[in-house]
């Protein structure tokens, strides 16, 4: 697939009680003067999803404010649902909802909630979000989702909010899910992409658009990113190996890890068994070094000026409308509102 439409621009905040949260607002306002799309929330172990966005939602006025991701199980669908009204309405109508499973991980560690059948419950979950923003209702019979409770004393409610069409975002991995996805999402969170292997996820998410009767260009293509500029181009992909072979190994159990099995699709199947036995064996640095620099140079944007230029034009080409740009936070905040206007101004020369 190519295009030659200059993608759109978005950003991410996550674990932003590790930093300066003023520096935080001051980064997501420099993003929405430079003409950044969205900001996105992430929700992992740290700080909710949610709360910040409410945030910024009052300190902020054109860019739009994501979920990225709300984890289903870990919120009843009809709280979800209220939430993401809530949020639409403090921000004016630029709320989009962010979606995803998570993993067992998570979801069973933390959170105390059987990890089953996570694809019908994201279906059914987005299914009765999709009734409360109609302002329907919420009565539904599905396989793991049931409102009323069977049973029970309770009545189906409706939400007190007025309609609202707000924009459904999925973060998926696997094939069955990233058809979902082309089915029924309008956009994709993305993530473990390489634009040179591009059809390992966009090829399932057009079979599910297709079966649906959508066509891809419906769907916001937007895929997660990491930008670092520099002449240090060694140094910096060993620094980003470690990170590698963290989602490699440990975003996911054993048996159930949708980034490792994302990159075994991409064609590094041998290198992402191996960094996981690694890292599940206890043996981290082995599992960093272990991390080929082509797992890090090819779902990236790493390098001097001129590559991470010629690299967001990969991304352009493989058809990604949105880039959501990884900057380190751990930056100081002045080098990492640099290098956001230098990106920007990078993406903007792609016309």
């Amino acid at each position: 697939m190519t295009t030659t439409s200059r993608p759109k621009l978005a950003i991410e905040v996550g674990n932003y009680l590790r930093g300066n949260l003023a520096a935080v607002v001051d980064y997501v306002q420099l993003a929405e003067r430079l003409g950044v799309d969205a900001v996105w929330s992430a929700e992992a172990w740290s700080q909710d999803a949610a709360t910040i966005l409410a945030y910024l939602a009052a300190r902020t006025e054109r860019i739009a404010l994501g979920s990225g991701i709300f984890q289903i199980s870990t919120r009843a669908p009809s709280m979800t649902a209220m939430t993401a009204m809530s949020l639409n309405v403090l921000s004016g109508g630029r709320f989009r909802l962010g979606l995803g499973v998570s993993g067992p991980q998570v979801v069973e560690g933390l959170h105390g909630v059987a990890y089953d059948k996570p694809l019908t419950r994201l279906r059914e979950t987005v299914e009765i979000c999709r009734l409360a923003m109609r302002g329907e209702k919420l009565e539904y019979a599905g396989r793991t989702l049931t409102l009323p409770r069977p049973g029970g004393e309770g009545k189906a409610l409706r939400l007190d909010h007025e309609p609202a069409e707000i924009p459904i975002y999925l973060a998926t991995l696997g094939p069955n899910a990233l058809r979902y996805t082309g089915e029924a999402a309008d956009g994709w969170l993305g993530t473990s992409f390489s634009p040179a292997r591009a059809g390992a996820h966009f090829d399932h998410i057009r079979e599910g658009a297709r079966a649906a009767g959508r066509d891809l260009s419906e769907i916001d293509l937007e895929v997660a990113v990491r930008v670092d500029i520099g002449e240090d181009v060694e140094g910096m992909i060993e620094g980003r190996k470690q990170a590698v072979a963290f989602n490699l190994g440990a975003m996911g159990s054993a048996t159930t890890n949708f980034y490792n099995d994302a990159f075994r699709r991409a064609g590094y199947a041998e290198d992402a068994r191996a960094v996981q036995a690694l890292w599940i064996a206890g043996k981290r640095r082995e599992a960093a070094a272990r991390v080929p620099d082509a797992l890090v140079t090819e779902f990236a944007a790493i390098g001097t000026a001129d590559m991470v230029r010629a690299r967001l034009a990969d991304y352009r080409d493989a058809g990604v409308t949105t880039l959501k740009l990884g900057l380190d936070m751990a930056r100081a905040p002045a080098e990492r509102m640099a290098l956001l206007e230098q990106v920007a101004d990078m993406v903007a020369g792609l016309d």
